[in-house]
């Protein structure tokens, strides 16, 4: 049992909430019972997993720790003191993983990335984990190609932006790039692009979003520069009230879920993503 804060191992974890020393050691954390079953469930390899039984809240933790013990993943338990030390949340449920981090190159996506259906997100230059987080959960749940990165801020691997995604960070393809290398990707594949804007004439339900498309979405307050809105087709988010924008992740969620219903609500399977 790891008993003292000042553990060298337990040292680390802490600084990894560094985003500097997180992109130097190509490592992450993964906290909390419901995503590392989806890391898990995902065959995400987890090398070091850390809990503490005295907050476990029976469900399914220990079990969830022979899991991992069973891949090969080092198992150690912690006092409560250390614990709390490593954990990056007010009410830890005892469940702490180390994680590296994939390529997340465009080279490196998978094939699925040219299937007849595919449905790409682009969140250009978003600067709140929380978001990018959100928009991987939204893009999960309606079934949704890959994440596309373009102009990075947030760093997927935040705490708060694999919280926020619920675990989907595990299963979806990502990849960050420079906004002129997404476009080209995009292009030499025969993807349309369509990008969010308020000045947009045509109404997000009245575009078409079947076929092979990505779906941009700018920062929170920027919005998308003149060299995305130059290269695709725009659509705007009716809007009723005094505020004329939306949470970026909110706008990711209608536009994706809007791609689905027209898409008939198929599962992912049936849209060929992986």
């Amino acid at each position: 049992m790891l008993t003292s804060v000042n553990n060298p191992r337990v040292k680390d974890v802490v600084r990894l909430r560094n985003r500097r020393h997180r992109e130097r050691e190509r490592r992450f954390v993964i906290e909390g019972h419901r995503e590392l079953a989806y890391a898990i469930d995902a065959g995400f390899p987890v090398s070091a997993l850390y809990h503490c039984p005295e907050f476990h809240a029976d469900r399914g933790e220990a079990d969830l720790v022979r899991r991992f013990a069973a891949t090969g993943t080092t198992c150690d338990e912690t006092s409560a003191d250390v614990f709390r030390k490593m954990s990056y949340r007010r009410t830890p449920d005892g469940l702490l993983g180390v994680a590296e981090a994939p390529t997340l190159t465009l080279d490196a996506l998978p094939d699925a990335s040219e299937a007849s259906e595919a449905l790409w997100l682009v969140a250009v230059g978003i600067e709140k984990p929380g978001n990018l987080g959100a928009m991987l959960r939204s893009l999960d749940a309606a079934g949704g190609t890959g994440l596309l990165i373009a102009d990075a801020v947030a760093d997927v691997f935040n705490p708060n932006a694999v919280r926020a995604s619920v675990g989907a960070v595990f299963g979806l393809p990502i990849a960050t790039a420079s906004g002129d290398a997404v476009r080209v990707w995009l292009e030499r594949r025969g993807i349309p692009l369509l990008a969010a804007s308020p000045q947009a004439e045509t109404i997000y339900t009245e575009a078409t979003l079947t076929g092979p498309v990505a779906l941009a979405v700018g920062s929170e307050h920027r919005g998308l520069g003149e060299n995305w809105l130059a290269s695709a087709q725009t659509v705007s988010i009716p809007m009723a009230g005094r505020v004329d924008s939306v949470n970026a992740a909110t706008a990711a969620a209608l536009l994706l879920f809007e791609a689905r219903r027209q898409r008939g609500g198929r599962s992912r399977e049936s849209e060929g993503s992986p």
